[in-house]
């Protein structure tokens, strides 16, 4: 297991060693292949989940089949958090969008930790707060951005969490299918399609097989607000 990455995670950042030692010894491993889900909607849920490689994308499928992402995440972000709390069944599906390692933690484990380590406890809130923020400002998104903003807003936060340097900018190598990154910004494949095919001819990125390279940051960043 890549200790490192989950020492560098918000949730566990702060924590004494000997917290973490006592947190990460009841941890198991799954090796995930792309494509394949840890849990779905409506499955029970006892366990949370961290990631130490690769991507997991959560998202809802309504009634008549359109299908909605609420989050992607990646190394050292935590999910499946809110069984924890709440006994009711997921309220998302998880799926790799690439080879993933996840940590799982049960929640009978973590319970244990949280009534003898209340430092944990607070980095938990803290990690459910980021969520609720992160929401928060997807719903306001909606209401308040345009399509081309939305896409250009979500490639910068991919950028921000995902993105590397590259010769001519950044790659944000995102593994996403178009219809994935349409689903995110909450959009027709069609219409972000457009957005992007826009971006391209101003010269403000490359697209890339499930990547792009963003060529103009600020720009991007001017036309996401």
């Amino acid at each position: 297991m890549d200790i490192e990455v989950l020492r560098r995670a918000p949730l566990f950042a702060t924590l004494g060693d000997d917290v973490f030692a006592a947190l990460t010894d009841e941890l198991t491993e799954l090796d995930l292949p792309r494509g394949s889900s840890i849990f779905r909607e409506g499955d029970q849920g006892d366990q949370l989940y961290f990631i130490i490689s690769g991507k997991i994308k959560l998202g809802r499928t309504a009634q008549d089949g359109r299908e909605n992402l609420l989050a992607i995440l990646g190394p050292g972000e935590l999910f499946g958090e809110m069984a924890l709390f709440d006994p009711s069944p997921r309220t998302a599906t998880a799926t790799a969008v690439s080879e993933t390692r996840l940590a799982g933690l049960s929640n009978d484990n973590l319970r244990t930790l949280l009534e003898t380590r209340p430092e944990v406890s607070a980095q938990l809130l803290q990690a459910l707060a980021r969520r609720l923020r992160r929401t928060n400002e997807s719903l306001a998104d909606l209401v308040f951005s345009d399509v081309p903003g939305r896409v250009a807003k979500a490639l910068l936060d991919l950028a921000d969490r995902f993105g590397r340097p590259a010769t001519d900018g950044v790659l944000v190598a995102h593994e996403l299918t178009q219809e994935e990154l349409a689903q995110l910004v909450g959009a027709s494949r069609e219409t972000v399609n457009k957005a992007l095919a826009e971006f391209v001819q101003r010269g403000w990125l490359r697209l890339e097989a499930r990547a792009v390279v963003i060529l103009d940051l600020p720009r991007l960043r001017q036309r996401s607000r």
